[in-house]
C-alpha cells in the first residue's frame, strides 16, 4: 500500500466509524420516538417531587434551603405546574465560610469563600426505595470592598449564597437527568 493510499484510507476509516457510532447517540434532554420510549428525560424530571429542605426557621440556612429548592423546582419542571410525582428528592445542606485573603494592616478579610454541600437521595414513590444517593458541592468567592462600606460584606455573602444554591440545583438536575437516561 502506498503512502497516498494510506493518507486517503485513514480519514475514510475514521469517518466510517463515526457514522456507525452516530446511531448510538441519545440527546440527554431529547426524546427518541423511534425507540418507543414512553417519556422523555424532561418528563421524568418533571415527575420529581422536591421535599422541603430541613433548616431552622429564620436562619440564613433556611433562606438558602428555600433558594436551592426554588431553583431546583424551576430547573426540573421549567416553570410548569408539577404533575403526578413518581420520585421524591430529599436534600440536606451544610455551608462553610473561609477567609481567603486578610488585610495585614487591619486583620479584616478582603476575600472570603462560601461553600455549600448537598447530600441527596432520590426515592421511588412506588417502592419507597432509595434509587439514587449522591452528593455535590459548590464553592464561590466574594470580595469585601472596604471597611467604609458597611453592608457590602453582607450583600456579597448573599450573592455568593444565591450563586452557590443555583450551582447546586443545576448539578442535582444534571445528575438526575443522567440517572433517568442511563439508570445509574
Amino acid at each position: 500500500m502506498t503512502a497516498n493510499n494510506q493518507r486517503f484510507l485513514r480519514p475514510l476509516a475514521a469517518l466510517a466509524v463515526a457514522l456507525a457510532l452516530g446511531g448510538c447517540f441519545q440527546p440527554l434532554y431529547g426524546s427518541r420516538p423511534e425507540t418507543g420510549a414512553a417519556a422523555s428525560t424532561q418528563d421524568a424530571l418533571a415527575g420529581v417531587d422536591v421535599a422541603q429542605i430541613p433548616a431552622t426557621n429564620g436562619t440564613a440556612e433556611a433562606r438558602i434551603a428555600v433558594e436551592t429548592r426554588n431553583n431546583l423546582l424551576f430547573a426540573l419542571s421549567s416553570g410548569q405546574p408539577p404533575g403526578a410525582p413518581t420520585h421524591q428528592l430529599r436534600i440536606r445542606l451544610t455551608s462553610t465560610r473561609l477567609q481567603v485573603i486578610v488585610d495585614v494592616n487591619t486583620a479584616r478579610p478582603d476575600v472570603e469563600n462560601y461553600g455549600l454541600n448537598a447530600t441527596y437521595d432520590l426515592v421511588d414513590m412506588k417502592t419507597g426505595k432509595v434509587v439514587l444517593k449522591d452528593q455535590t458541592f459548590s464553592r464561590v468567592s466574594y470580595d469585601i470592598p472596604g471597611q467604609m462600606q458597611r453592608f457590602a460584606r453582607e450583600r456579597g455573602l448573599r450573592d455568593a449564597e444565591n450563586r452557590a444554591a443555583k450551582t447546586i440545583a443545576e448539578s442535582i438536575r444534571n445528575r438526575l437527568a443522567s440517572y433517568f437516561v442511563a439508570g445509574t
